[in-house]
């Protein structure tokens, strides 16, 4: 019978001897594991994210949409005759762009709700200046092609006519015409990629006094629209010169162009863009076949939300591994470092803390924004995590540097969400610093002894220190 207890004792104490390399590595484990249920929360997001961009498209599609304007452009009809008697004439339209074009857009943005989500939408008011040359005009029609001029007209075209506010004008030497739908020119198209058109609707305006080869003349149209998230124009003109101004805080400068200028602030924003024929890549003139990529050439403004919550909340989900880590790290540290067993179970509940930290965020960002989101998310959860750190370890000191360490942890988290460009570095240092730190705390261990090392201590309230519940 002794032979035998001695034989357990030997046992059991090989067993404990490993016990603090193996908890190491469960805890490795555990934090791998607990990467499965981040995978739900990432469905989530994009879930929430789909319904966020299907009730843009809802209310955009009401108001105009992502609005993309053809300042004026002179439309000429031509017929080519028949190569043979029986034959088919070919009709067609022939382009012939301003040899200058001004453009000046004012905005003016609100939000709009769908349920809990918020979508831009803006009103904008276009002014469009064209000054034609028309001298040697036609220079690219094709062979044999006979020219209407009398049928010409000067046109302007929008993305989605629904979007308009009031009657799109056109004043030439003081007297105003209004615009009306026109069809000679109504398979007007533009590729903006591959096998893809972006198709106009056309507004003209008879020009058969204006328009006579050789002619030199100038025309202003005014336009008032309205649209939701993005306002683009074409680079109408040889020679393209656009502002466009706007009460939006966070506007993004996008297109074929990039402005030569822009200035952003809190009450609004401006930008200034000159595209030079040369920049342009687009025929002065021509059939349509020779001026499909015109909208190459779009100078556009869009009006994002930089605090848009289910990209944070997104990009803070990328680093749960990391603060899994860490976190599982920092009971890990106390266990070792207060001689209390941790329970594997009780490391799942923690990790089970820090992923409902990312629906708790989720939930309250939708409603009152991040920032506020992740501070009612964030403080919750690190008294709930400091909270248990003191009922584990049966001490409130335990609990007291579980707060300040954890407080330190979700301050990291915002921060690398705030830093963007610099959040991989900063990232990188945090966790190497976090891996420095436990090794400093853990330096005096003797990893193939029991967990247990450190002495029992009284409690703050004189009561002994708690027996190990492993």
């Amino acid at each position: 019978m002794n032979d035998l207890s001695t034989l357990q004792s030997s046992l059991k104490s090989r067993i404990n001897s490993r016990s603090i390399g193996l908890k190491l590595l469960v805890v490795c484990a555990l934090a791998l594991v607990m990467m499965i249920p981040a995978l739900f929360v990432d469905g989530l997001i994009e879930e929430r994210t789909r319904r966020a961009k299907d009730a843009t498209s809802e209310v955009g599609g009401l108001v105009g949409g992502q609005q993309t304007f053809l300042g004026p452009t002179l439309s000429i009809p031509y017929t080519v005759p028949p190569a043979t008697p029986s034959g088919t004439p070919l009709h067609g339209v022939y382009l012939v762009f301003p040899a200058q074009g001004a453009a000046t857009v004012k905005s003016r943005t609100t939000e709009r709700r769908r349920s809990l989500f918020k979508v831009p939408v803006y009103q904008a008011d276009l002014r469009f200046d064209a000054a034609f040359d028309l001298t040697g005009v036609p220079r690219t029609a094709p062979q044999g092609a006979v020219l209407d001029w009398s049928h010409s007209q000067i046109v302007v075209g929008v993305k989605d006519a629904h979007g308009a506010l009031a009657d799109c004008t056109m004043t030439v030497d003081g007297k105003t015409d209004t615009f009306v739908p026109t069809d000679n020119t109504s398979n007007l198209g533009f590729d903006s990629a591959p096998n893809h058109r972006q198709a106009f609707t056309l507004f003209g305006v008879g020009a058969a006094q204006l328009a006579q080869p050789d002619a030199k003349f100038e025309v202003t149209a005014n336009l008032r629209f309205a649209g939701a998230q993005r306002i683009a124009l074409l680079a109408y003109g040889k020679t393209t010169h656009l502002n466009i101004e706007g009460d939006w805080p966070d506007p993004s400068f996008d297109g074929g162009f990039l402005p030569v200028k822009r200035t952003v602030s809190p009450q609004g924003f401006s930008g200034e863009w000159f595209v030079p024929f040369i920049a342009r890549g687009v025929p002065s003139e021509g059939t349509m076949s020779s001026v499909y990529h015109l909208a190459d050439t779009a100078l556009g403004v869009s009006f994002v939300e930089m605090t848009d919550p289910y990209q944070s909340v997104n990009r803070s989900l990328k680093y749960v591994l990391l603060f899994l880590g860490l976190l599982f790290l920092s009971y890990f540290v106390f266990e070792v470092t207060t001689g209390k067993r941790v329970h594997p179970a009780q490391y799942v509940l923690v990790g089970m803390a820090q992923i409902i930290f990312y629906l708790l965020l989720l939930s309250f960002a939708e409603r009152i924004g991040f920032d506020l989101g992740f501070l009612v998310a964030g403080a919750a959860t690190v008294i709930l995590l400091s909270a248990n750190a003191g009922w584990i370890f049966a001490s409130r000191a335990q609990g007291l540097r579980a707060l300040i360490c954890f407080s330190l942890l979700y301050s990291l988290i915002y921060l690398l969400l705030r830093l963007e460009d610099n959040a991989l570095m900063v990232g990188a240092v945090a966790s190497f610093l976090a891996v420095a730190a436990v090794m400093y705390f853990t330096r005096k261990i003797d990893w193939y002894s029991s967990i247990a090392v450190a002495p029992p201590r009284a409690q703050e309230n004189g009561s002994l220190a708690p027996k190990d519940n492993a």
